[in-house]
């Protein structure tokens, strides 16, 4: 495995939405990893022969229409695309890279587990779960556990059927240091993240500029929720300091276009809270006081 070449699937939009967040994981990545990567952008295509085919209008390839994001079931179908054999890293396009992913790439996967990703314990629930946006498969063992990729794509509800089927299974996962998914920043300091994952799809950085890039061409972008500051400035410069590197570097926006898929079926994101990290939630009695008080 030490001499394979490291192979990322990254989930994006088609429509040249998320540019700037492709062009700052593509420079994070070869910035701190130190052996040779390829990186697949998994975009809806109009192509029959992409992996990523889709036609909303006749209803073959992927069906996008409950998915949160453009891409969201993708990550089901790596491990039949890549036919079975070797690993292969996921990632959705909102993260910067801060550790050479070698490392995560030869992560161990004990026997049983078919992919190692973050395991993160649910207070609420009293049990663990796993994050599989950021993750490692092992794609001759998942194999045994996936639906085949027709299936996969052909079901609307693939993507939260196979996250609950994964949660009923929690031997088929391989548990990894959060610092490799660390969502928001979650408390920790810079030097201690391996993987930035951005998440909340309202705070993201990229958004201060590519709603303006979009806007100048009559576009809007794909996530259609209120647009609010992260609460970490730290973490907002680091994305800059990338995204301004990725540029001294000779990485160029116009790079990552494609031609724009188009409209299709996804489900909307009005009213998208974000998670606990970025907008803590109030306590019962807190949110009493407010009310009392008149404060928000």
């Amino acid at each position: 495995m030490s001499n394979d070449v490291i192979k990322v699937f990254v989930g994006c939009d088609p429509n040249n939405c998320d540019l700037e967040q492709m062009m700052v994981v593509d420079y994070s990545i070869h910035k701190h990893t130190s052996r040779p990567v390829e990186i697949v952008w998994m975009q809806l295509s109009h192509d029959p022969d992409s992996p990523w085919y889709s036609d909303p209008q006749s209803g073959a390839g992927w069906h996008t229409a409950k998915w949160a994001t453009p891409f969201s079931g993708f990550r089901w179908g790596i491990p039949a695309i890549c036919n079975y054999q070797g690993r292969a890293i996921y990632m959705d396009a909102d993260v910067i890279v801060l550790a050479d992913l070698a490392t995560l790439w030869e992560h161990p996967i004990k026997e049983g587990a078919v992919v190692a990703a973050k395991e993160v314990y649910d207070q609420a629930r009293s049990k663990n779960f796993a994050r599989f946006c950021t993750c490692v498969w092992d794609c001759a063992k998942a194999k045994s556990v996936l639906p085949d990729l027709t299936a996969i794509c052909a079901d609307t509800e693939s993507h939260r059927k196979l996250m609950t089927k994964f949660k009923q299974h929690p031997e088929w996962i391989q548990a990894y240091n959060d610092s490799w998914n660390c969502v928001d920043g979650e408390g920790l300091s810079i030097e201690q993240i391996k993987i930035l994952h951005y998440s909340d799809m309202g705070t993201q950085f990229s958004h201060k500029y590519s709603i303006p890039r979009l806007a100048a061409v009559g576009q809007k972008h794909w996530f259609d929720s209120d647009i609010l500051p992260h609460p970490r400035e730290d973490l907002s410069a680091l994305f800059d300091q990338y995204y301004q590197e990725a540029l001294d570097a000779g990485y160029k926006l116009e790079n990552y276009a494609v031609e724009p898929f188009g409209t299709f079926p996804k489900e909307s994101q009005a009213g998208y809270k974000g998670n606990d990290v970025t907008r803590p939630k109030k306590s019962f009695l807190s949110r009493i006081w407010n009310c009392l008080t008149g404060n928000k």
